[in-house]
């Protein structure tokens, strides 16, 4: 299953390579002020993808820091709940 993993990741990888070799032209992104950008298209592509990932991790950061502040306060209560029942087993054994 591992030997089939990797297969499929280094066809992945030559067909995406492929693809970025053949669309080499070099296209301009205009921004404000008559900024111009001159890059090839895979390139751009590459940094749409890229900043469009590092959004969305931005965009569910604040819910990762509640789930975790949530999970601690959890694991606090149980170790709270552990100690206090290991306590009470110990004044009930002889």
């Amino acid at each position: 299953m591992n030997a089939l993993l990797w297969l499929l990741r280094i066809a992945l990888f030559v067909v995406l390579l492929g693809l970025a070799i053949k669309n080499g032209g070099e296209v301009e992104l205009r921004f404000y002020f008559d900024a111009v950008w001159r890059t090839p298209l895979s390139l751009a592509l590459l940094g749409a993808f890229a900043l469009g990932v590092g959004l969305g991790l931005l965009a569910l950061l604040p819910q990762v820091i509640r789930l975790r502040r949530r999970l601690n306060r959890s694991e606090r209560q149980a170790r709270k709940l552990q100690s206090e029942a290991s306590s009470q087993a110990d004044r009930l054994t002889p």
